[in-house]
């Protein structure tokens, strides 16, 4: 065999002039080579800002030498958002996310030019399910977008940008040089709280309060993504023969889901960006008549007859209920299952149901052993509800229970009866706190 440095690879390598890496860059250059690459818009966040201080860690793991995020967005046609026909809308979320994406590719190559390596994590699809049930996106857009100056977010939880609106999609390029001017967030929200998004959403996620219902969201907007088609699988094998499943899939329903398997997840509503009339390229027609705008915008996506997909006893099931009654409940599982102890800890805020709360008022402490021990404090006062870790203060029922065990009971593996009897689950207090706490969450 022969020597390393005989290799011919070897050789042309020893060869070619030494190149300097491009230690920084400037910024307008930068912005340039960014929007020629397709960008509309772009933003620089140095990797040591505190606005990174929560994904730092991750975005080191996915490229240690990062120096410096690229925020960047593409924007969506309004007009095939807002139509009630939903293939034209996700048509159009799916053409433009192939836009980010090919977008930050470019720039990765504009900057290996350059000289500057650089990595572009999708923007949304494929995400890391080996993590399913915890963060399994690589790095959260929205933050950042808003550290580099695209925009702040809506009381719909969405990226709303000064010109563009909320109709962008955020992407992201790491790179391993620093850049000359960075980026700062823009000091007003674009948002103008006009509340028609509280008044299109079809479960009632958004709340006139500034209130947010991630669950009921995920459970009927993300039906065809991860927990949805979950419950859609189960459902599938629970059934007994293909009557019993007739009876609860509709064939629209099957179809729906193979449409979605075949060609990109579909969004089931999105209607808070539908409505949504901020943006100085967007806001005119609002500004004209904001009257004829919901009538053209907001009462199509209203009036709508369409199944809306609900989990039981949630606040979303009665909502639907009460406010659209020409729609059609659809009683879904639960679509936010944990799969481990801290999972549990982290969705029981984003799956709280303040309307099954009511008449509440009590503290629990969770002490997990086995295979995760985990201790947790859980609050629920006046329709609201604080999760801190450990044990804090005195409470009101003490729930001992071993960790695996009690994930089987989440999963409808077992019952809470069983798990007591056989002192895998050991209370202390009053126990109908326990049924109380359990009516919190769908």
């Amino acid at each position: 065999m022969a020597k390393r440095e005989e290799h011919p690879t070897v050789i042309a390598a020893r060869l070619k002039p030494a190149k300097e890496p491009l230690a920084t860059i400037g910024a307008d250059e930068l912005r340039a080579k960014c929007m020629e690459c397709g960008a509309d818009d772009v933003g620089f966040v140095g990797i040591d800002r505190e606005e990174l201080d929560a994904e730092r860690a991750e975005i080191l793991r996915l490229f240690p030498a990062t120096r410096t995020a690229i925020a960047l967005v593409c924007r969506m046609n309004p007009d095939s958002v807002r139509t009630p026909a939903r293939n034209v809308a996700n048509h159009e979320f799916h053409s433009t996310g192939d836009e980010v994406n090919e977008a930050a590719w470019r720039i990765v190559h504009r900057l290996r030019e350059r000289g500057v390596r650089a990595v572009n994590p999708p923007m949304a699809f494929p995400m890391e399910m080996d993590r399913f049930g915890g963060k399994m996106w690589a790095i959260s857009l929205k933050p950042l977008a808003v550290a580099a100056g695209l925009g702040q977010i809506g009381i719909h939880r969405k990226l709303t940008h000064p010109k563009f609106g909320n109709f962008v999609l955020i992407g992201v390029v790491l790179a391993e040089c620093e850049v000359t001017k960075q980026a700062r967030p823009i000091d007003y929200n674009p948002c103008l709280e006009c509340k028609l998004c509280v008044a299109a959403c079809p479960v009632g996620a958004i709340r006139p309060d500034g209130g947010f219902d991630f669950s009921a969201c995920y459970a009927h907007n993300y039906r065809e993504f991860m927990g949805g088609f979950s419950d859609w699988a189960e459902t599938l094998v629970g059934s007994r023969d293909v009557v019993d499943y007739r009876g609860r899939v509709s064939d629209a329903e099957s179809a729906s889901m193979r449409q979605s398997l075949s060609f990109g997840a579909n969004y089931k509503a999105a209607y808070c960006l539908a409505v949504c009339p901020a943006g100085e390229d967007v806001i005119g027609p609002y500004l004209e008549s904001a009257g004829q705008f919901k009538q053209v915008t907001l009462k199509p996506l209203q009036a709508k007859e369409e199944p809306v997909y609900v989990q039981a006893n949630s606040d979303a099931a009665d909502f639907v209920r009460k406010r659209f009654p020409h729609k059609r409940p659809r009683r879904v599982g639960a679509v936010l299952r944990p799969t481990s102890i801290r999972s549990f800890v982290s969705l029981m805020r984003h799956a709280f149901q303040p309307g099954k709360s009511k008449g509440l008022s009590a503290r629990f402490h969770f002490r997990f052993t086995g295979e995760e021990p985990v201790e947790c404090t859980v609050s629920i006062r006046n329709g609201k509800i604080e999760v801190v870790e450990g044990i804090v203060g005195d409470c009101d029922l003490l729930i001992r229970a071993d960790s695996k065990s009690w994930l089987r009971f989440l999963r409808k593996e077992t019952s809470i009866v069983k798990l007591l009897v056989t002192r895998r689950v050991r209370l202390k207090g009053n126990p109908r706190l326990l049924v109380a706490f359990g009516r919190c969450f769908p």
